[in-house]
């Protein structure tokens, strides 16, 4: 699932969010098959909840804030609520950051049409946090700007 592949991206938008609006708080909810290796991207007010394996737990989910005088889109992902031990959440982490650049991308170039009306979000910052109990897993890392994304995905088309 590392290398991002366009055709496997399937985007819906949540109502009544659009291609175009709202920019604050728009959030974005990635999930995907590991049998197929398709990618969903949600994409509304609020989070697709209805497409999150509770087993799994293994979406990203991100959004739009404002802070500081700038747009900031702000991630998480889960690692372990206490249910995953030390060193299965070590894994989860591993995977998690080897294959965020691959959901980032999808979350970016799935939204592209917002882009061109919001090009200067292009180069706000991405921090994602992963969420977990062990505080060697529980960090918050910066992971560039959209424009590093959609330039790599647009490379692909």
């Amino acid at each position: 699932m590392s290398k991002f592949n366009p055709s496997k991206l399937a985007v819906k938008y949540l109502p009544p969010a659009t291609e175009f609006r709202p920019v604050d708080r728009r959030k974005y909810t990635l999930t995907h098959s590991d049998a197929t290796g398709d990618l969903f991207l949600a994409i509304g007010g609020y989070y697709d909840l209805n497409a999150i394996n509770p087993k799994f737990r293994d979406e990203v989910f991100a959004e739009w804030q404002p802070q500081m005088g700038q747009y900031v889109l702000s991630g998480k992902v889960y690692i372990s609520g206490g249910e995953f031990d030390e060193q299965y959440s070590k894994i989860r982490f591993m995977i998690f950051q080897k294959e965020l650049d691959l959901a980032l991308t999808a979350m970016v170039y799935g939204d592209r049409c917002f882009y061109s009306n919001y090009p200067w979000l292009l180069d706000s910052p991405i921090f994602i946090h992963f969420e977990s109990v062990y505080p060697q897993f529980s960090k918050i890392l910066y992971y560039d700007t959209p424009r590093k994304y959609l330039q790599a995905a647009l490379q692909l088309v």
